[in-house]
């Protein structure tokens, strides 16, 4: 259910992440915990969940979502790699005294078939959910910095093509990550994002070429930063940039309007804190018979 006076009408904690029309962030509540859903996933049951919930993990949240659904995740090692559930078995809850289970190194899950939980973890990465309205199968996405820059995102959006999507049926939304007005990085950070971006005859082949173009773009995932050789980095909008050279429209992306960094009663920040705690975000494949 919604949570009484929550849902959104603005997004004070980052303006610069600005809503398609139409597309509004709710929280939800389970247990007196909050979550967040996106208007643009309401097909789909899914939520971003909050620091609230820790230690719970994607067993203990599927519950949340789709009691009795199997749970898929990952070992999540900041790359591009991305799975399917015929790749991997869904994750049981350890018996007693039983060893710690292990889980494959990757970073994107996309269903097979419907009624399958998948869960991505996140700090101050951007946590992705993806689901294709033609077919009801999902995708979830843990995009962080070296992610994004190795097209994590469009990896996923290709397997998706691959089982049968089409572009024009997907719905993508980023869960609430760290915001470019307060994530500071080189100038050679941004630059290896911004080279996915950029079309390679438009700049010169240096990291300040790069970051020319992207400072010139509408909605431009740079900001200026005091330091020397540094800049903050949006990458949320590198992401978003990244779907858009796919020929994926901006009505079907919707990014989260709350930073981890600032909100620290809602959200762990490792950037913040320097602690290794997570919030858990996750979508189930929808039903498609009348029996489920």
């Amino acid at each position: 259910m919604t949570v009484a006076g929550d849902r959104l009408t603005n997004f004070p904690d980052s303006e610069r992440a600005a809503q398609p029309d139409g597309i509004s962030w709710q929280w939800q509540s389970s247990a007196g915990l909050p979550y967040l859903t996106c208007s643009l996933l309401d097909r789909w049951s899914h939520g971003f969940f909050t620091r609230d919930f820790s230690p719970s993990g994607p067993i203990e949240l599927t519950e949340v979502l789709a009691p009795g659904a199997p749970v898929y995740r990952l070992q999540q090692v900041h790359g591009n790699a991305v799975l399917n559930t015929t790749q991997l078995p869904p994750v049981v809850a350890p018996g007693p005294g039983g060893a710690t289970p292990t889980y494959a190194d990757a970073d994107g899950l996309v269903a097979q078939r419907e009624l399958e939980a998948l869960w991505v973890c996140s700090a101050d990465c951007v946590p992705v959910l993806i689901a294709d309205n033609g077919t009801g199968l999902v995708a979830a996405v843990h995009a962080g910095w070296r992610g994004t820059a190795a097209k994590i995102l469009p990896e996923a959006i290709a397997q998706l093509l691959a089982a049968g999507s089409q572009l024009e049926n997907l719905k993508i939304a980023m869960g609430p990550a760290i915001a470019g007005e307060v994530y500071q990085v080189s100038v050679e950070v941004a630059a290896e994002l911004g080279a996915t971006i950029a079309p390679f005859d438009a700049v010169s082949a240096t990291a300040d070429g790069i970051l020319e173009f992207l400072h010139q773009l509408p909605e431009s995932p740079v900001l200026t930063d005091l330091e020397p050789g540094k800049v903050r980095l949006d990458v949320r909008l590198c992401n978003a940039l990244q779907l858009q050279q796919l020929g994926i429209d901006r009505s079907q992306v919707a990014i989260a309007p709350f930073c981890t960094y600032s909100d620290s009663a809602r959200f762990f920040s490792y950037r913040r804190d320097r602690l290794k705690k997570v919030q858990w975000s996750g979508i189930v494949s929808a039903c498609e018979t009348s029996l489920c």
